[in-house]
């Protein structure tokens, strides 16, 4: 059983989906469409950068989303990709939107404008410069939380995401995140800034919640044709509103993508496929599980030698 998986942030880069805009014209409708829902151009910006600029959340969850979609809609044109049977689709963050836009639950415009607010929410939760999130590698989950909870009338961090084992992404102030970092240090624990602009998944968003709460209720969505497992359960939905309702909770609760490569795998999946740019989930889910098959689409070559 095959399962599709989509990238959420940190897989940005200038260029990204560059030679797939070459070679077929009907992507550049589609960007071009693009462009005129967001009101800026979104084109010009993921091919031809500034990376700083793409960095932000709020071009950032907009770009990876279209590249993924984009992927999809080659897929579904020139190859018989999407005649297989799939078990489950998941994506990491916003990557959740574009498993429920290739499932069919979201149109391509309701993606992008949902991913815009939730872009400008969620980056004018906190300051730009004034929160961010800390990668630690290396250390088991009840370790680290032990050691947040020994600090935390000093020293405010979350938990993010559990992405794999030995990897977990702490979120909070940028103050506080070096703090936290140079106890890590001291204890010999692995650790690294990453390069994004925001304190997602955690309270330091409330405000990020409130505003999409209202936005995402008004959707009208349909019921997904595949199988969708939430960031926040780690397990597949149930219906339209609980679709909703967890998109909400979404923004302030730590992704559970651990948990659902472990709940997908029980399920059945044997082989995942990520679609979009970059390769980090495919690495996150090899140090999950060793035993299951893992391959990317990105690039028209990846497109070309698909091997299902």
């Amino acid at each position: 059983m095959i399962s599709i998986v989509f990238p959420g942030q940190g897989s940005q880069k200038v260029g990204m989906g560059s030679d797939l805009y070459n070679k077929f014209d009907y992507l550049k409708e589609i960007f071009e469409t693009a462009n005129q829902t967001l009101g800026y151009n979104i084109s010009d910006l993921i091919l031809n950068g500034p990376q700083e600029k793409l960095n932000l959340t709020t071009y950032t969850q907009p770009s990876i989303y279209l590249i993924g979609y984009v992927i999809c809609q080659i897929l579904k044109k020139e190859t018989n990709f999407f005649e297989n049977e799939f078990n489950y689709f998941a994506g990491h963050s916003l990557g959740e939107y574009t498993a429920l836009t290739a499932a069919n639950t979201l149109t391509f415009q309701q993606g992008l404008l949902l991913l815009k607010n939730r872009g400008e929410a969620m980056q004018s939760a906190v300051p730009i410069g004034e929160g961010g999130m800390l990668a630690i590698l290396g250390a088991e989950t009840d370790e680290v939380k032990k050691i947040i909870n020994e600090n935390y009338e000093n020293i405010k961090c979350y938990i993010a995401n559990d992405n794999s084992k030995g990897q977990l992404i702490l979120s909070g102030k940028n103050q506080e995140l070096s703090k936290f970092s140079l106890i890590l240090k001291q204890k010999k624990i692995k650790n690294l800034k990453l390069p994004v602009s925001a304190p997602f998944h955690c309270e330091l968003m409330r405000s990020a919640t409130l505003k999409m709460e209202n936005i995402i209720n008004k959707e009208n969505l349909i019921n997904p044709k595949y199988k969708i497992v939430s960031n926040v359960t780690a397990k597949e939905y149930q219906n339209i509103n609980e679709i909703k309702k967890l998109l909400i909770k979404q923004i302030e609760s730590p992704v559970r993508w651990r948990e659902s490569i472990e709940y997908m795998i029980l399920k059945g999946t044997k082989t995942f496929i990520e679609i979009g740019p970059g390769k980090v989930l495919s690495g996150l889910i090899k140090r999950i599980n060793k035993d299951v098959k893992v391959l990317n689409i990105e690039t028209l070559e990846d497109i070309q030698g698909i091997n299902i």
